[in-house]
């Protein structure tokens, strides 16, 4: 069963690689974690904390996009009403 709020799998395998990226990154500049050569300068802990971001982001435009939808669906679909003064006319006139 798929909820309304509920995020295709593939942006949530993206917003989990994000997380873990950033907490890598975090747990090496705190020296908590050694990571390997090419990962343990914090060069290569900026260039995570930018790709973990960047990664995460689908997810949270995903959400808004959702958001959106849900607080104003009219500016989310198309104009499916008389936009001319003449033709709302016609359609509210009761001899019409």
């Amino acid at each position: 069963m798929k909820s309304l709020g509920a995020l295709p799998k593939s942006v949530l395998i993206l917003e989990a690689a994000g997380m873990i990226l950033l907490a890598l990154a975090w747990l090496s500049l705190n020296q908590y974690i050694s990571l390997p050569a090419p990962f343990a300068s914090q060069m290569a802990a900026v260039v995570m904390i930018f790709a973990g971001i960047f990664l995460m982001l689908p997810a949270a435009f995903a959400l808004f996009w959702k958001l959106a939808q849900g607080i104003a669906p009219q500016l989310m679909q198309g104009d499916k009403t008389p936009s001319s003064h003449s033709e709302r006319k016609k359609r509210d006139d009761a001899d019409y």
